[in-house]
């Protein structure tokens, strides 16, 4: 790997030179310059456009269903709870690391390998929106968030549906976990 310059007095043997794809080329929003260095600052700006858009497209579903008249339970259904909990884990699943929606991905990331049972291993690529898209779309964590809140909208405009979808990715995730307990029963020679 090679090494950046430190100070303008040649090269530094203890601060690497980022990689090819760390974004060096957004810069710093107002505040954060003590944050990291530049070379190491993951894209601030692209990551505040993307909670922008996030919390724009909650209040705009929200605000949508009070006007239509849709009121917010007074506390969520407990059986809903755990419906929508397995099927965004599924959803965030298939979108981030499932091979066949890789095409989705492929704009934003740069393979590394194969992951776990049928899934694949990739990183973001690119600067600015680029790679914060490509760290949404590789993070089953980060994109949970906003399925759950897709779920959410769902069921308060279309609960049946919503109810119907959310079971199908449940169903698929329970399906997951006995796959991957048979195969391993298959392997302590129970199968």
């Amino acid at each position: 790997m090679g090494r950046i310059r430190s100070g303008g007095r040649g090269y530094s043997d203890s601060v690497p030179a980022p990689p090819p794809d760390v974004d060096t080329a957004e810069p710093a929003p107002a505040g954060v310059d003590g944050y990291a260095e530049r070379s190491e600052r993951p894209p601030l700006l692209s990551y505040a456009g993307l909670m922008a858009a996030f919390t724009a497209l909650l209040a705009a579903g929200l605000l949508a269903a009070r006007r239509t008249g849709r009121p917010l339970p007074e506390s969520p259904d407990p059986g809903d709870l755990v419906l929508v909990g397995i099927a965004s884990h599924k959803a965030s699943r298939l979108i981030s690391k499932d091979k066949v929606t890789a095409p989705i991905r492929a704009p934003f990331t740069e393979l590394e390998g194969p992951g776990g049972p049928a899934e694949l291993e990739e990183r973001a690529r690119g600067t600015g929106a680029r790679r914060a898209v490509g760290e949404l779309l590789t993070c089953p964590y980060c994109l949970s968030l906003w399925i759950v809140s897709i779920f959410s909208i769902g069921l308060l405009f279309a609960p049946r549906l919503t109810r119907f979808f959310a079971a199908v990715l449940s169903a698929l995730t329970i399906s997951d976990f006995l796959q991957i307990a048979y195969k391993a029963a298959e392997e302590k020679g129970l199968g």
